[in-house]
């Protein structure tokens, strides 16, 4: 807390603050003033109107990356989800929001105001549990006055009540709720696992609370700085404390593995620093960073060195004080307003193990054990692939099955082992490679390819990328027979829905759009609409929106927003599409216009009608006074100002309006009135 503030403030013997009446009432003002300036921020962000689209066809000829996973399902849209919510949520002044929750103004607000809906969200004002509490605290009604004593015996960590700790206990009981509901339901599955590893290294239990706030206990998390796994390794830290990642596995995700790494981590980050905030603080910023301020300063005080100036990053600053209030309120979750009821408890996280001599597919190891291969998948996180890594008697590979199928597996296992055994070679992705070039040479097949790579399509291949290409057997090479193990891959392949591509339809490697150096190269037909370029555009075979956006300097979005056939993002050889080019476009023409099709007939008579305006277009045409326009998906206050000659003030003034949100069919008024 900055020292003109100290003098103001009282500090309670329970840990909390108590503030003279004419801080809060200023704190009060300034905290409706950052409120309402983050609102205007976010209003004055232009957002062009949305555009709806398909979903992609698998065997479009052009293909703009694979979709993304739900933000509900994948670890790193998980963890960026809530990384946006606390930015918002968590101010960076720890006295100003506690302040706020103390005597939040919301009532006094209209219904429907912005500003009192992002209060709402931040201040939470849910009720309390009414059920029994099962320790004698009872409901925690002020979080910023609440004597921490009362509990602190509870813990082998340190915990105090910090301004910082008092907004996160709000944060996760509000805007942050349904994430903590998430890492409590998955903390009964983790924590058993977890602390007896954390106790054997010599550390506190409740260190494991450090593992809830870097990955919400989510073997799958991987943070913006690839960081990986429920403990949030990166590559440099995981090779030090001997976490293996390779072409098979990665370690890092592995909920042991990575325990022991991080309780070896943890144990030498608080040899050498002294405190367990500074090893957490540590954890989160680097052991250097920490002793480099410590020397700095001469102070070992995590809560002095946080106010540093060119000290800790805002990120490690609420490190220390998120475990703290993570720790509390999953302790007693209870007290600080969470019903039980609200929890879907996972079940333990327990195994058999059985060691495997050679790699194995896992809807073999699945069939065996009488499992799915989604349950061995959550027991092994660290496969990479769709089987197990390869191995010997000398050194297995172990793997992890359900508890008490020990026995049924090795009865099984035992019966399809022989015709099972999978044979493979690695092969590096080289220029000029295609799937079906590599399943020739390798007398594989692509579908194959497909399912132990985890891939989704056969069009292109990356350069570098390495490929487990699994290869008939030397015994059926000999007798010339086919391979069951090979014939079984392909029909799980097909059964999953992936299928082979037809070599005139697959782009060879180092020539997708992904490369840099490929080109659109169908016909071009140049002609002036309104006294602006239009290109009609003749798809050819290799194409992508991409590539054809990237020719003619423009955006692939206002491709889409151009020819309503592409609303699924998909092309077809031989279809026209309207162009608006950009000042950087080459229009020389490559051949003859393409034949007209169905497509293209039905797609540039309706573009030519409602003449989408192009968002570089120069020079601008004259205007009437008092023109209009009608807003298109796709449309922007920027490209409809750069389309009429104006600017974007001036747009909001002739129109009144009060953001740059446009919406599909909006009319506006595009010149002086």
């Amino acid at each position: 807390m900055p020292s003109a503030e100290r003098a103001a403030v009282a500090e309670r013997p329970g840990g909390g603050w108590l503030f003279a009446p004419g801080v809060v009432v200023r704190k009060l003002l300034l905290a409706l003033m950052l409120s309402l300036a983050v609102l205007l921020t976010l209003a004055a962000g232009e957002l062009p109107a949305p555009t709806v689209t398909a979903a992609p066809d698998a065997g479009a000829l052009a293909d703009e990356g694979p979709p993304a996973a739900p933000d509900d399902e994948d670890g790193e849209d998980e963890l960026e989800a809530l990384e946006a919510l606390e930015a918002a949520a968590v101010d960076p002044s720890p006295s100003v929001a506690s302040d706020v929750a103390l005597f939040g103004p919301v009532g006094q607000l209209p219904p429907g105001s912005l500003l009192r809906d992002r209060l709402d969200l931040a201040l939470d004002h849910a009720g309390w549990s009414s059920q029994e509490l099962p320790f004698e605290l009872g409901r925690v009604g002020d979080v910023s006055t609440f004597d921490v004593s009362l509990v602190r015996d509870r813990y082998d960590i340190p915990v105090e009540m910090h301004p910082l700790v008092a907004q996160y206990v709000r944060f996760f009981q509000g805007p942050g709720r349904r994430w903590f509901r998430r890492w409590m339901s998955r903390s009964h599955r983790y924590i058993p696992l977890m602390q007896p590893i954390l106790e054997s290294k010599g550390l506190p239990r409740d260190t494991v609370y450090l593992a809830m706030i870097e990955s919400g206990f989510n073997t799958q998390a991987k943070s913006w700085a690839r960081a990986v796994g429920p403990w949030q390794f990166i590559a440099g830290t995981a090779k030090m404390f001997k976490l293996k990642e390779d072409f098979w596995v990665d370690e890092r995700r592995d909920p042991v593995k990575a325990t022991h790494a991080a309780a070896d981590y943890l144990s030498l980050l608080h040899s050498t620093l002294g405190h367990w905030y500074l090893a957490w603080a540590g954890y989160n910023t680097g052991g250097g960073r920490v002793r480099m301020l410590i020397e700095r300063s001469g102070s070992r005080d995590f809560w002095e060195l946080s106010e540093l100036k060119r000290g800790f990053a805002k990120e490690t600053k609420h490190y220390v004080p998120k475990l703290i209030a993570c720790a509390l309120v999953a302790r007693h979750p209870e007290a600080f307003g969470f019903s039980l009821d609200e929890f879907e408890p996972e079940g333990p996280f327990e195994f058999d193990e059985v060691p495997l001599t050679d790699p194995v597919d896992l809807e073999v190891l699945a069939v065996s054990a009488g499992t799915t291969v989604e349950a061995l998948r959550e027991l092994n996180p660290e496969l990479k692939r769709w089987c197990t890594p390869p191995a010997s008697a000398a050194a297995p590979y172990v793997l992890r099955i359900p508890k008490g199928r020990r026995a049924t597996f090795d009865e099984a296992f035992a019966r399809a082992a022989p015709q099972e055994r999978l044979h493979f070679k690695i092969h590096r992705v080289a220029k000029g490679d295609t799937l079906s070039k590599i399943a020739l040479r390798y007398r594989s097949a692509q579908e194959a390819i497909l399912r132990m790579d985890g891939l989704s399509s056969a069009r292109a291949l990356k350069l570098g990328l390495d490929l487990m290409v699994p290869v008939p057997s030397a015994a059926a090479l000999a007798a010339g027979s086919s391979d069951v193990a090979l014939e079984r891959q392909v029909a799980r392949a097909r059964r999953s829905g992936l299928s082979a591509a037809r070599p005139q339809d697959e782009i060879p490697a180092g020539t997708q759009a992904g490369s840099g150096k490929a080109m659109a190269s169908g016909t071009v037909t140049v002609e002036t609409v309104g006294g602006k370029t239009r290109v009609t555009y003749g798809v050819a075979r290799g194409d992508s929106l991409w590539t054809i956006a990237r020719r003619f300097d423009v955006r692939v979005s206002e491709l889409k927003a151009w020819n309503e056939s592409l609303g699924g993002g998909r092309l077809r050889v031989g279809v026209g599409l309207v162009v608006w080019p950009g000042p950087k476009a080459d229009l020389a023409s490559s051949g003859a216009p393409p034949a007209p099709s169905p497509m293209a007939v039905a797609a540039a008579p309706k573009a030519s009608a409602s003449l989408p305006t192009p968002p570089r277009a120069s020079p601008a045409p004259a205007v009437a006074k008092g023109a209009r326009h009608t807003v298109s998906a796709g449309d922007s206050l920027w490209s409809i100002a750069r389309a009429y000659g104006a600017t974007v003030p001036q747009l909001k003034a002739w129109n009144r309006l009060a953001s740059s949100r446009l919406k599909a069919g909006q009319v506006l008024v595009v010149s002086a009135p």
